[in-house]
């Protein structure tokens, strides 16, 4: 009878083998887990305390949105320009966004003389705004100048007279959303200059990073 412990051996020495590579194989696994969830956007910058008025005629500050993720951007009621589509885009995220997620919108004007609360509601309404998670703001001139400019790094410069192309081109501004943490953290900036794909693309980046912030503590 052939002596079988060569093959016991063999045997033997294979599943440890496997053990180990299952072994290595978990570790591997749970050090890329531990890398995603280590994983953290850039803090760029704090957003400062700020009151304002939404489209409703309610007062908004920095309180009612400490907690939340949000995303942020600037336009104008008037604007021919790139507003429409921007809102257009906010709109699209807006209706993307989970059921139960509790960020929110917000939509600052660089025109506040003109768009007064009534006017903002208006203009919201054309979008199908919801009130209970996007917000319309305007207030003091230079109140909305230190929000979007010093807090969330959105440029919005009054056009001279004599450079503007028509009545409604007021101003140079950004088209860019920017994503502010439950902190109160600047996080993420979007460039919004795209449709169709690139702007399935970067509604999908943006819902990532909301998101991402959401989990955080």
């Amino acid at each position: 009878m052939q002596d079988a412990s060569p093959r016991v051996s063999r045997t033997i020495w294979i599943g440890i083998a496997l053990i180990l590579l299952l072994v290595i194989f978990a570790f591997l696994l749970s050090g890329l887990e531990n890398q995603r969830r280590t994983t953290t956007l850039p803090n760029l910058g704090q957003v400062a305390s700020f009151a304002l008025t939404n489209q409703l005629g309610l007062a908004v500050s920095l309180a009612d949105l400490r907690g939340k993720v949000w995303v942020a951007d600037i336009i104008f009621s008037r604007c021919a320009g790139p507003c429409p589509r921007m809102t257009r885009q906010m709109a699209s995220l807006q209706a993307a966004l989970p059921k139960d997620s509790s960020s929110r919108l917000v939509t600052l004007t660089t025109d506040p003389a003109f768009d007064t609360p009534e006017v903002l509601d208006r203009y919201a309404a054309r979008f199908e705004a919801d009130t209970n998670r996007w917000w319309f703001l305007t207030g003091d001139k230079k109140e909305i100048a230190t929000l979007a400019i010093d807090g969330l790094k959105l440029t919005a410069i009054e056009k001279k007279p004599e450079e503007r192309t028509s009545v409604d081109d007021l101003f140079i501004h950004s088209t860019i959303f920017v994503v502010v943490d439950k902190q109160s953290r600047l996080r993420s900036v979007f460039e919004t200059d795209g449709e169709g794909i690139v702007w399935t693309n970067m509604q999908s980046e943006i819902l990532k990073t909301i998101r991402t912030l959401e989990r955080e503590k």
